[in-house]
């Protein structure tokens, strides 16, 4: 790549970043941007022209060069010739292929022809709230004229796609002195000679839409506060939201698992306050990227915030099975011969006055962005109300995106879900050895993690760990402080569990600790230590865990790390093996209640894990070798050697073990307990 073409993707990935760092500008993973530039083919060695542009799925804000697609112009613009018509005009999609320059980079997207077909040298498309208003307004192009003269041309809606781009690229010819264009229904588009240029384009259309609504725009937009339907305080509404979390989350995952994402922000509580919230809310979003996301309307509850709490449930039941009727006959009205099948009949988005808004998605980041695009709707509907009235595009448009064959296909083309998506798991002792490792383990195939410890610290530190690749580490993984001999801080814990993730699926007891002493010198101190964390520690998470499961009504797994002890006689140790047993027998008792609900219950019986346990580095390894002994620095190896196989346990095996029991082959399995002791004959189970 020479120089000249390192600089033109340079400028036009700092456009991108700065651009995309800004959500006024435009929503994540929304909106593109390109630059063209000219390259020596490396076959003819004669100059090419060609297009840089943010591939399929990017985000403007975090691209790097391997996400723009690379496709030669003069290719790319001889599509023109072959165009077979709008009715036809997703086949066009497949030729870009065909336009690639070399590997030609990342997968084009479907506003390809936007910015190849337009004669401009740079060019964004973005969806900034502001833009969306005015393009969404009953008289969006009177207001556009109004606002920027000739300047910004008016593109009447039409769904994304190659006659877009012609469209646009005629508009721009028609219009020399046009900066860019108000896109009905969905968006802005500007153009510029350079990448400044082309910035300055989109951020002078951007700013100077948000001053009109600023200056033309009614106080009220949304109408006057609907008595009793004030936001809640805060503590009042995210303990409400809390209780009510799991029940919304299993009924949004009737037809699939979702994870859960909540948020209280000023201008959710304000727009669920107004007069006009449902009537908004039934008209649902116009910009694709937004209903993409958020589907077709939002489920928003009727009833008022201080409503009883059991009230509000069992109006959230009838009003999840009124939206998958209406659901349903949106699909049904809409369909056409070869329409993809429904992909569901579930919302995205749950509004509940004075409390806040509640969506959905696969995993973490697309439930949390679900939120974020509804936020934008909210911004879009107050612009367009307050200058004039909000009209999105008809629910026909709407369908025919969301179940669009090059959607389908995008879809269809996303990797298999890990093996523990949409599982939200709990791990006590999370901070450390056993806990830790387990924590590792469930992450990496899939789950979103709550590492629960005692040492709020060391549990940040394993949750910054698991969430380093992620671009919010909170999307993969939240550390919590939870001292489980308090029920009060177990109930906190659960709670922020629930908040982050809308649930929880997956319980690991594993919080632990050791004293080693004869019967004689074992205190009660001693005895109730040990049974406060482990026994009682145990049944007051898996009690608290238990009603949030009950109420999602979706299954789950708790998995108790109890131990070789809890069958196997040693010496000098009553008060650790008494506990390990209460455990166990935890273990059978929960398998037996919970089972009606779909909860699995099973224990695992580790020994002799030295390397990494915070209970041997805690003291318990040295006197444990005393008693047998040896140095403490060779008491994994003297485990090792009392065993069948003649090899160290480590906390990954015992991780492994968790995951066994919850990753989805034992579906059938309840009351187990496995034993991770290298084989120890006088531990098996009969």
């Amino acid at each position: 790549m020479s120089d000249a073409v390192n600089t033109v993707v340079q400028d036009l990935l700092n456009r991108c970043h700065e651009l995309g760092a800004d959500p006024r500008n435009t929503n994540y993973a929304g909106g593109n941007a390109s630059a063209k530039g000219v390259e020596t083919d490396p076959v003819t060695g004669e100059p090419v022209d060609l297009m840089w542009v943010k591939g399929s799925g990017g985000d403007l804000g975090t691209l790097k060069a391997a996400g723009l697609a690379v496709l030669r112009l003069d290719r790319l613009r001889a599509l023109v010739d072959v165009y077979p018509g709008v009715e036809r005009e997703d086949e066009m999609v497949a030729a870009f292929d065909f336009c690639a320059h070399g590997k030609g980079g990342a997968a084009p997207s479907i506003d390809t022809a936007m910015h190849g077909l337009v004669e401009a040298a740079h060019v964004d498309h973005l969806h900034p709230d502001s833009g969306i208003a005015i393009a969404t307004a009953a008289d969006g192009e009177e207001l556009t004229r109004r606002i920027f003269g000739d300047k910004v041309a008016w593109v009447p809606w039409r769904r994304p796609g190659f006659q877009l781009g012609l469209d646009i690229a005629a508009i721009k010819a028609e219009n020399p002195q046009a900066i860019g264009v108000i896109l009905g229904g969905h968006g802005i588009t500007a153009w510029g000679e350079t990448s400044a240029e082309c910035q300055a384009n989109s951020l002078e259309i951007i700013r100077a839409a948000e001053a009109f609504l600023a200056e033309h725009g009614k106080a009220e937009p949304f109408g006057p506060v609907i008595a009793g339907y004030e936001a809640l305080p805060e503590d009042v509404r995210r303990a409400r939201a809390a209780e009510l979390f799991p029940l919304i989350r299993g009924l949004a995952s009737t037809d699939r698992p979702q994870v859960g994402h909540f948020t209280d922000a000023d201008v959710v509580l304000d727009f669920v306050s107004r007069a006009e919230h449902p009537r908004l809310a039934a008209l649902g979003t116009s910009c694709p990227d937004h209903f993409l996301r958020t589907k077709v309307s939002p489920m928003v509850l009727d009833l008022a915030p201080d409503a009883p709490v059991e009230d509000v449930k069992a109006r959230l039941k009838e009003l999840h099975a009124q939206y998958r009727e209406d659901y349903a006959g949106y699909y049904d009205r809409n369909k056409v011969e070869g329409s993809p099948a429904m992909r569901g009949a579930d919302p995205a988005i749950v509004l509940v006055p004075g409390v806040g808004m509640f969506s959905f998605g696969a995993n973490k980041q697309t439930a949390r962005v679900a939120g974020e695009f509804y936020v934008n709707a909210i911004n879009v509907m107050r612009g367009a109300e307050s200058v004039s009235t909000y009209a999105p595009i008809d629910e026909n448009e709407k369908f025919r995106i969301e179940y669009w064959s090059l959607e389908e296909a995008k879809l269809q083309r996303m990797p298999k879900p890990k093996p523990l998506a949409t599982r939200v798991a709990f791990v006590t002792g999370g901070g450390s050895g056993i806990g830790a490792a387990t924590a590792r383990r469930l992450a990496d195939e899939g789950a979103c993690v709550v590492v629960a410890d005692r040492d709020l610290a060391a549990a940040e530190k394993i949750a910054a760990e698991l969430g380093g690749g992620a671009l919010q580490a909170s999307d993969v993984a939240i550390a919590v402080a939870a001292d489980v001999t308090s029920e009060d801080e177990i109930k906190a814990g659960l709670a922020e569990a629930v908040l982050a993730f809308g649930g929880v699926d997956l319980i690991v007891n594993n919080a632990g600790l050791s004293l080693s002493k004869p019967l004689l010198d074992t205190t009660v101190a001693d005895w109730d230590l040990q049974h406060n964390v482990m026994a009682r520690g145990s049944f007051l998470v898996s009690r608290e865990a238990a009603r949030i499961m009950i109420d999602q009504a979706m299954g789950g797994d708790i998995v108790y790390i109890s131990s070789k002890n809890s069958i196997f006689a040693g010496p000098n140790n009553i008060a650790y093996s008494a506990t390990k047993a209460d455990q166990a027998h935890q273990v059978r008792l929960l398998a037996a209640e919970l089972g009606e609900y779909g909860v699995k219950v099973n224990g695992i019986n580790p020994d002799g894990v030295v390397r990494g346990s915070g209970i041997f580095a805690g003291g318990w390894g040295a006197k444990r070798a005393a008693v047998y002994g040896v140095d403490e620095e060779n008491l994994g190896e003297f485990y090792a050697q009392r065993t069948l196989l003649k090899r160290e346990v480590l906390p990954e095996h015992v991780a492994n073990a968790v995951f066994a029991l919850t990753g989805g082959d034992l579906t059938h399995t309840t009351g187990l307990h496995i034993p991770v002791d290298a084989g120890v004959a006088a531990a098996f189970l009969r």
